[in-house]
């Protein structure tokens, strides 16, 4: 097969198609039978050894995969040292290939060999091909497509290198996180409206280490390397902490995944015997769930035990009223964008009190995030709504002794 320049670039687009649907498995599959060879694979070298990583045959029990061959034996060393030709159609003929043994033992009787290079010009390892006759019809041409797809893997594995180092710089961060104070709570408190009086705190996690990302940003990441949970559980442990040290008539809200309530983590998590009418389980808009009905029956004892369960950021999203429909909170928590200019923009207006009307038809309570002005917090109270917070009555606070300051709050003023 002839590569010409007019059909390189287009034939790289489908090969690193053909590499991110089927895997190196399928491309090595391809080379081989486009060679019409015996055996294809993929070598990384290591410092005494190399790994065969990827293994296509048409005869099982040559090689295998993940088999670890010294650097000394075989051909793979010797071809990027120069001791070897990247091309031998016929391995009777050159006395160098006559002096390995695997060449009697495999046996090899012609051979394809050339080095994978990542971005930065590093070896990675080789692509090879043999077969266990010899092959007079290989030639330049067939080198060069083996190079083509040399390069495409070398632009594989520098991809696959670069997201596996980002993974475990995610790793590291998120295990620093979750050691000593790296992660601190803070508490925002909530308002009834009606009355002014403390009603209880939503706990929020704040990360006090490099780099600085939003909190959601944190638990996401979390989430992608492994360890959603494992943090998910340390914030919630950290934050009930501060549960012994408030009033027993305010309640202490947490954040939590469907996740994590459905791993069944969560009940050993609070304890047997924390009274848990004080705190309530928030489920946020964007949270998927796939299983409403085994989730619904992981909630049920913790609900039974008294805890109540909130719908965060309701009206950002489809998602929200889905969770309402089947989960039947408790609490459902108006999103921020709906609370902000809810006194001068008729829509956001007319969405809050469609809420809150069906939130109050089907007994569950209303709470308005994000309230700033006075006039926003008239305006929801006008509107029913039940509780509220935000920086209009205060901005999120210290943990735990920080909080008997504010035992005695004012009642924010009415206008």
């Amino acid at each position: 097969m002839t590569l010409r320049k007019s059909t390189f670039a287009p034939l790289s687009r489908i090969f690193a198609f053909a590499i991110e649907l089927d895997g190196v498995d399928r491309v090595l599959s391809v080379v081989r039978r486009h060679l019409g060879m015996d055996v294809a694979f993929v070598a990384r070298f290591r410092e005494e050894d190399r790994v065969l990583e990827h293994v296509d045959e048409s005869t099982a029990g040559v090689i295998f995969q993940h088999q670890k061959i010294p650097l000394s034996e075989g051909y793979c060393q010797k071809v990027v040292n120069g001791e070897l030709p990247e091309l031998i159609p016929d391995t009777s003929l050159l006395a160098a290939a006559q002096e390995i043994p695997e060449t009697h033992t495999i046996p090899i009787g012609s051979h394809l060999s050339v080095p994978i290079r990542l971005d930065d010009n590093q070896l990675f390892g080789t692509l090879c091909c043999f077969s266990h006759q010899p092959n007079p019809a290989l030639n330049a041409h067939d080198m060069s497509l083996l190079r083509a797809f040399s390069d495409l893997l070398g632009l594989h594995f520098s991809a696959t290198s670069a997201v596996r180092h980002a993974r475990d710089k995610v790793t590291h961060e998120i295990r620093l996180a979750m050691q000593g104070n790296a992660l601190r709570p803070v508490f925002q408190p909530v308002y009834t409206i009606a009355t002014g009086k403390l009603h209880g705190f939503e706990c929020l996690s704040r990360f006090d280490l490099e780099p600085r990302r939003p909190p959601d940003q944190w638990f996401k990441a979390a989430h992608e390397v492994g360890l959603g949970l494992e943090l998910e559980r340390h914030a919630i442990d950290t934050a009930l902490g501060a549960l012994g040290s408030l009033p027993t008539d305010w309640l202490l809200a947490v954040n939590c995944s469907p996740q994590l309530i459905q791993s069944g983590q969560l009940p050993r998590l609070l304890g047997s015997d924390r009274d848990l009418s004080r705190v309530t389980l928030e489920i946020t808009e964007h949270a998927a769930v796939d299983d409403y009905r085994a989730l619904a029956d992981a909630l049920a004892p913790l609900r039974r035990r008294g805890a109540t369960l909130a719908v965060d950021d309701a009206g950002a999203g489809y998602s929200s009223m889905r969770h309402i429909l089947h989960l039947q909170p408790d609490m459902i928590k108006l999103d921020m964008s709906i609370t902000h200019d809810v006194d001068t923009d008729r829509s956001r207006r007319a969405l809050a009190k469609g809420l809150t009307s069906f939130a109050h038809e089907i007994g569950s309570v209303v709470v308005a995030e994000g309230v700033e002005t006075a006039e926003e917090f008239n305006t929801l109270a006008s509107l029913g709504v039940d509780l509220a917070q935000g920086y209009f009555f205060a901005k999120p606070i210290g943990p735990q002794l920080s909080l008997i300051h504010i035992s005695e709050p004012t009642r924010p003023e009415r206008i």
